[in-house]
């Protein structure tokens, strides 16, 4: 088992452990450090560490210190020419595994694609270059990121840097392992029935899901319920990396509306008075394990505390039977999506994916879509649109909604697929207290984020969510970061 201790964050100077992406950033761009020796420092954080915890699918070594390099060149002459840097230029950052880099093998965490290299680059990694990250290789996750828990065929186990034995969620567990090791200082991630915030809540990480439309990608999965993002140290880089996975593009099937100013500007802003939901009670009716209905209550006291209106109650739950079953017929039609060259070589809940896909007809599927928006809509109108308008004191609904991320605290490394001999689902099933808080959003499309509030008896993080109304992103980060100045996320491990 790997030791833990516990470590304040500070600064990145003399290469300080835990350093957020924007400090690293600072440093580089006020000449503390270059990029060269903040890959080099990175990258010997992997040598170190990632043969226990195998948060790493891929790495390029050379290609990255040739990035770096060209960052150094950069920042030399930005400085000769009092030109502007980019706001990330020179910061290590991992891409998760699902995504193409073009050089790169996209593993998807699966034996049964092809290995031949990428040729274009995935629009969001496209956003992370023009931002001046150096990619520093791929991140591990399930085959397809299909279930809660990071292990595959390909790449085996990933492990929580907090404890060998457990995992780190899924499917984003490799970037939530390597930024929570101090591997990197902060790692791209994706969220399909949530796959950032689960791995956010299992490593003591920040992690924002953000709202349907938001970020681009080439292509618009079904119904929009993935998207892309990032976990992160703290809000502010959460918010940061949002300002550039966000940029508009044209191309897209489903674009939000632009925000007011740039997210980073929210960090720190003054949220008002808003209305809180506390709902400890799961759509699904899932028990709840003791640590996370503490952690979920400690931030809805704390909020009162800050003067918020803070009340227990449930939202109206869509039925659970009726939209599980549904959310799994859209969620199996994923699977037609997956680049897959040998059927044969799948896991074998994927590949049941695959033949109920094939089984599901185009009346079922469209009936699954309408009644998972006629359900999403009822949720969301729950919600107010807009707490800041003038009068919007008066209107119904509140503004927020505060859950545990989880119902259980991160399970053992290795258990994921129990039973998959017996039934091919069992995968799936075994993944449901992960992402029974978490999934309902993805098909709603409303922002959510997880943020690290809670330490168990046995030592591991716990993850609690906000909830806020379709687009605003922007309410989200102001009360996180209230949360964050007002109790300081509990220390990341240090290995």
């Amino acid at each position: 088992m790997l030791g833990v201790q516990s470590v304040h964050r500070g600064s990145f100077r003399h290469m300080e452990r835990h350093a957020t992406a924007l400090q690293v950033a600072a440093a580089v761009r006020s000449g503390e450090v270059s990029p060269t020796e903040v890959l080099e420092h990175y990258l010997s954080r992997v040598d170190l560490l990632d043969g226990e915890l195998n948060a790493f699918a891929l790495r390029d070594d050379e290609r990255a210190r040739a990035d770096a390099r060209a960052a150094d060149d950069a920042v030399v002459a930005a400085r000769r020419n009092g030109a502007e840097l980019a706001p990330f230029a020179g910061v290590p950052i991992p891409v998760k595994d699902l995504y193409d880099v073009a050089g790169w093998v996209t593993g998807h965490g699966s034996v049964a694609v092809s290995d031949e290299p990428a040729v274009l680059d995935e629009l969001p990694v496209e956003r992370l270059r023009w931002a001046g990250f150096v990619l520093m290789g791929k991140t591990t996750t399930p085959e397809f990121g299909s279930v809660s828990a990071t292990e595959c065929e390909r790449t085996g186990i990933t492990r929580n840097p907090w404890n060998a034995d457990r995992t780190p969620g899924g499917s984003s567990g490799g970037a939530a392992a390597a930024v929570a090791a101090d591997m990197a200082p902060i790692g791209h991630a994706s969220d399909g029935g949530g796959s950032i915030r689960i791995p956010a809540s299992c490593t003591g990480l920040v992690g924002l899901k953000a709202s349907r439309g938001r970020i681009s990608t080439r292509i618009y999965g079904v119904v929009g319920a993935s998207t892309n993002g990032a976990v992160t140290k703290d809000v502010a880089d959460s918010a940061a990396i949002l300002d550039v996975l966000s940029q508009v593009d044209h191309g897209s099937w489903v674009v939000a509306p632009p925000p007011a100013r740039p997210f980073a500007h929210e960090v720190g802003a003054d949220p008002g008075r808003l209305r809180v939901r506390l709902s400890v009670e799961n759509a699904l009716g899932l028990p709840v394990d003791p640590e996370c209905d503490a952690a979920a209550r400690s931030v809805a006291n704390r909020l009162s505390d800050l003067g918020h209106d803070v009340v227990e109650a449930a939202p109206v739950w869509p039925d659970a039977g009726v939209f599980l079953e549904k959310f799994i017929t859209i969620w199996n039609c994923l699977a037609i999506l997956a680049p897959v060259v040998d059927e044969s070589r799948m896991e074998p809940h994927n590949r049941a994916a695959f033949d109920a896909a094939r089984a599901t007809d185009a009346f079922v599927y469209l009936g699954a879509d309408a009644e998972l928006q006629r359900e999403s809509r009822a949720l969301v109108s729950q919600f107010r649109a807009d707490p800041y308008r003038a009068g919007a004191a008066d209107d119904a609904g509140f503004d927020l909604l505060i859950s545990p991320t989880m119902s259980v605290q991160p399970i053992l490394a290795g258990t994921i697929m129990d039973g998959v001999d017996q039934m091919a689902t069992a995968p799936i099933m075994n993944a449901v207290p992960m992402a029974c808080y978490t999934s309902i959003f993805n098909a709603t499309g409303q922002p959510a984020i997880s943020i690290p509030a809670h330490v168990s008896g046995d030592g591991l993080p716990v993850g609690v969510q906000i909830v806020g109304a379709p687009w605003r992103e922007d309410v989200l980060i102001r009360v996180a970061s209230q949360l964050e100045r007002a109790q300081p996320w509990a220390a990341l491990p240090v290995l």
